[in-house]
């Protein structure tokens, strides 16, 4: 795994794929979905040339069963402090049980 300051030079697809290995080892979720969505943010707050600062997720775990939606994300971020304290900037997060996933 990469350390915060290996993940700000790290490229996109190494970050994304440093997040997915995380959320795989944290959740066991039955569905990874993230989208890197750094190009729509050209210019903003916490926008980098190259990408990985702003990402959409949806994540699917028998994890979430019975817990808030602010617990859930709470989790996913703690999971993922490193990524969120060094390159990643934002972080949209879907995160649904099974029973919930449409």
């Amino acid at each position: 795994m990469l350390d915060r300051e290996q993940l700000m030079e790290a490229t996109a697809e190494q970050v994304a794929a440093q997040i997915r290995a995380k959320l795989q080892d944290a959740f066991e979720p039955q569905t990874i979905s993230l989208e890197d969505d750094s190009h729509k943010h050209a210019g903003h707050g916490g926008w980098r040339p190259g990408g990985a600062t702003h990402f959409n997720l949806r994540l699917v775990s028998r994890a979430f069963a019975g817990k808030s939606r602010v617990a859930r994300q709470r989790a996913v971020m703690a999971a993922l402090s490193d990524e969120l304290a060094s390159r990643v900037h934002a972080l949209s997060i879907s995160a649904d049980a099974p029973p919930e996933a449409g």
